[in-house]
């Protein structure tokens, strides 16, 4: 299984006119693969996937795919619900156009159980069990936490599962993985810390800023890895 790690973008979600605009989201990713971005993240919590219908959260990931072959940069592709069969639904297609990767944000409002967080992965994981796939935690916006103790117990159980952004600002809760499992693919979801992150063990960052600069992020990876 081939997975992505390095630096990655969130890619926003351009609309003009009330419609998702194809040609300046087109542009955006090709900007990204152009200034050497490893992946990119189409349809994350960035993307504003929660406001998308299906059809346009469907039609940026084709994009991301289709603007992406051929090169160098990959495809981590947003694949969260609050609803486990709409997050399945979202996976499979993604699967289907070709995504080098997933990644799932939590349940957003519902405030599941760390069972029932470990349930609704599960769930997901297993219906593209030959996709790698990467959890995303950010408990500010979701208002739930994926536990360190669920993170692993995925991670140990569900074969396809890899890793993990962290967008919690917890630089600790890294480390407290990382001493676990430092096999684990740890990704820095919070722009403020991803120096950090990198310098204690993590496999990547996906970036709100490197929209604007993704130039400047590349160079924070290589400078964390040679230094």
């Amino acid at each position: 299984m081939d997975l992505v790690t390095g630096s990655s973008t969130a890619l926003i979600t351009p609309f003009k006119n009330g419609k998702l605009d194809e040609q300046t989201y087109a542009a955006l990713i090709t900007r990204q693969i152009n200034n050497g971005m490893n992946a990119v993240c189409p349809v994350g919590t960035t993307g504003e996937s929660a406001t998308l219908t299906h059809d346009e959260h469907k039609r940026c990931i084709e994009i991301a795919v289709e603007v992406c072959k051929g090169t160098q940069t990959k495809v981590l592709a947003g694949a969260g619900s609050n609803a486990t069969h709409e997050a399945i639904e979202i996976a499979k297609h993604a699967q289907s156009a070709g995504v080098d990767a997933i990644f799932s944000v939590s349940p957003y409002y519902n405030k599941p159980s760390q069972e029932g967080l470990y349930q609704h992965y599960k769930a997901i994981a297993e219906a593209v069990s030959e996709l790698p796939f990467m959890l995303y935690n950010v408990p500010g916006r979701t208002g739930v936490d994926i536990s360190a103790d669920t993170t692993i117990r995925l991670f140990d159980e569900i074969k396809n599962i890899y890793g993990v952004k962290e967008a919690t600002g917890s630089l600790e809760r890294t480390v407290e993985l990382l001493s676990r499992r430092p096999e684990l693919k740890v990704f820095s979801g919070d722009d403020a810390i991803d120096y950090p992150i990198l310098a204690n063990g993590g496999a990547g960052i996906t970036s709100v800023t490197s929209n604007l600069m993704p130039d400047l992020k590349i160079r924070t990876r290589a400078f964390s890895i040679s230094g």
